[in-house]
């Protein structure tokens, strides 16, 4: 919940000029709902995708204050975040309902970032894995094979977001690896293989690149430090060498 419109305009168009001629790398922004409209009007013909922070798993109806995948896709979204650790923590979302809102936006033709991971409590007392388990095994719950082309997994350690204190790259390395297994025990090699893992937690330009060296991440949720045009730029630009 950051960044008012005019704001949010001016970091997009900043971005749009930095990055133009970055190659072999997926970008998307996820500005708040009411600057999607005129972010998206900024990026058009760029090389940035525009995607939205959460969505219902309803069309349309009596759910006031919610918004639908349909509702992104109107203004211009491809991607959606679902399942982020404040979504988790503030507003009691399940790994149920988290599964019914990922099937629906993929079904209605949005792309998807589904994040998971464990607090630092739940590090430290040794539930890390079980937690995983829990967010991979009930969170992506149905998907079909082909869906999986439109979902990016996003591992986000609790404890590192918006603390300073990064997940070293051998212990990113570790939990994507372990969710990549847990993909393959669920829905097979072949998915397993082609699924991106991303990781999100205190991301920066000095920390990007190693971290994307890892074989098993393949991008990066960023948080804070996409709130400055040169520090999210530089993170995208490292990550692309990576």
């Amino acid at each position: 919940m950051n960044l008012l419109a005019g704001d949010a305009v001016e970091l997009a168009a900043a971005l749009k000029k930095q990055l133009a001629d970055c190659d072999g790398v997926e970008i998307a922004v996820c500005p708040t709902y009411t600057s999607l409209h005129a972010v998206g009007q900024i990026l058009t013909d760029s090389n940035i995708a525009l995607g939205g922070q959460n969505c219902y798993m309803k069309e349309s109806g009596a759910y006031t204050g919610e918004i639908s995948p349909q509702m992104l896709l109107d203004v211009g979204c491809s991607w959606v975040i679902i399942g982020h650790s404040e979504r988790r923590e503030y507003f009691a979302e399940s790994d149920e309902m988290l599964n019914e809102k990922l099937r629906f936006a993929l079904s209605a033709g949005l792309k998807v970032m589904f994040c998971i991971g464990e607090t630092l409590q739940q590090r430290e007392s040794g539930q890390m894995n079980d937690v995983l388990v829990r967010h991979i095994t009930t969170g992506l719950q149905g998907l079909e094979e082909a869906q999986f082309s439109q979902l990016a997994i996003a591992y986000e350690p609790v404890w590192a977001i918006g603390t300073g204190v990064t997940a070293t790259p051998d212990q990113a390395e570790e939990a994507h690896a372990f969710v990549r297994q847990l993909v393959n025990d669920q829905f097979g090699e072949t998915v397993a293989d082609g699924v991106r893992i991303q990781y999100g937690g205190s991301v920066k330009p000095d920390n990007a690149a190693e971290l994307m060296a890892k074989p098993n991440v393949d991008g990066a949720l960023v948080g804070g430090a996409s709130l400055k045009a040169d520090s999210f730029a530089g993170i995208v630009k490292a990550s692309a060498k990576g």
